[in-house]
């Protein structure tokens, strides 16, 4: 198995991006295509012993920058690591591509390059994001700032088929985000979406509040890019603020190694990327994965953990199967 690398996305590439693919590697046992500048990488390379490992490097002088448009960078920069990244699992020479980049570019390649599965319009970015409750996956956390109602009952299939396939779930709790409980409650589209995802056939528990992420009521929390953007920022920003506050309030109380192993503890449970690398993008014909712009080595290759376990369970494969098996039972609900 070979996993498609984008040297040149993060905030610290290439140096972490490189250490963490060769450590992905050795961990893993898999092999590597970097893809970004040549000689770079090569002096990146040249830092660690991989004369054991399957690396290999994909030459590109192009590569895209935070803040840049992504469809109008990526028509200027068609051989931009990310794009070729992607294009390597389109073309079958990687079972999964990995990328640390800009969101907008990293989705808008996965979206003209691999396309949607069949029905659905948008991909989608989710997941786990608090410790606290690790049973718990939020779709979506960014990646579609805008939705519509049937966009968020695909969020809620595709967030389904990752609690059975990856957490083992059986019968995996959804729920919409909203600011009541009671049916009825919410903008338009909460309201429009309420009665798709009721008549779906998962198991729906209706609407929860913000004050319930954290309970783990529900398995699948449903929401808008834009809603869980603030949400999953909120709780990093949380787990740093309490982080600071707990330092300052136990620096005489604790031990220094008792006080630090507290702290790292409560980051851990409000920050789990850090430790767990990316996440996929989800509902796109092909496996593309996409982690924190600040990752350095360890959540590289944790990312690239996660890359080789989706590709060895077939999740696009299972993925395809729920959706016919939802618009079938909508289909029939209908008639």
């Amino acid at each position: 198995m070979k996993i498609a690398i984008d040297a040149m996305g993060g905030d610290f590439a290439p140096v972490e991006i490189v250490k963490g693919a060769v450590k992905g590697a050795r961990d893993n046992q898999v092999g590597i295509i970097l893809v970004g500048p040549q000689e770079i990488i090569k002096f990146e390379l040249d830092k660690y012993p991989t004369r054991d490992l399957d690396i290999e490097i994909f030459h590109t002088d192009e590569w895209l920058i935070e803040g840049e448009p992504p469809a109008y960078a990526l028509r200027n920069k068609r051989k931009a690591s990310i794009a070729l990244t992607v294009k390597l699992v389109k073309e079958c020479r990687a079972a999964a591509a990995v990328s640390m980049g800009p969101t907008g570019g990293v989705m808008t390649s996965a979206l003209m390059i691999l396309g949607t599965l069949e029905g659905i319009s948008r991909p989608v970015v989710g997941g786990a994001f608090l410790g606290l409750t690790p049973q718990t996956i939020t779709m979506d956390m960014g990646g579609n700032m805008d939705c519509r109602p049937d966009q968020l009952l695909d969020f809620a299939v595709i967030g389904t088929v990752y609690s059975k396939k990856i957490m083992h779930i059986e019968n995996p709790a959804v729920a919409l985000l909203n600011v009541g409980w009671e049916e009825g409650k919410g903008n338009a589209l909460a309201k429009a979406a309420f009665p798709l995802l009721k008549k779906s056939g998962l198991n729906f528990i209706g609407n929860i509040e913000g004050q319930d992420i954290a309970s783990g009521k529900a398995n699948v929390i449903v929401c808008d890019g834009f809603v869980g953007n603030v949400a999953v920022k909120f709780c990093e920003g949380l787990g740093n603020g309490l982080a600071a506050w707990l330092k300052n309030e136990l620096k005489d109380d604790l031990p220094s190694p008792r006080l630090q192993k507290v702290v790292t503890k409560l980051l851990s449970l409000t920050i789990p990327a850090d430790t767990t690398g990316g996440g996929p993008v989800w509902a796109v014909d092909g496996l593309v994965f996409k982690g924190h712009g600040r990752s350095q080595s360890a959540e590289v290759a944790a990312t690239i953990a996660s890359a080789k376990i989706y590709s060895e369970i077939d999740i696009i494969g299972a993925l395809k199967n729920e959706l016919a098996e939802v618009r079938l039972r909508m289909k029939t609900t209908d008639v």
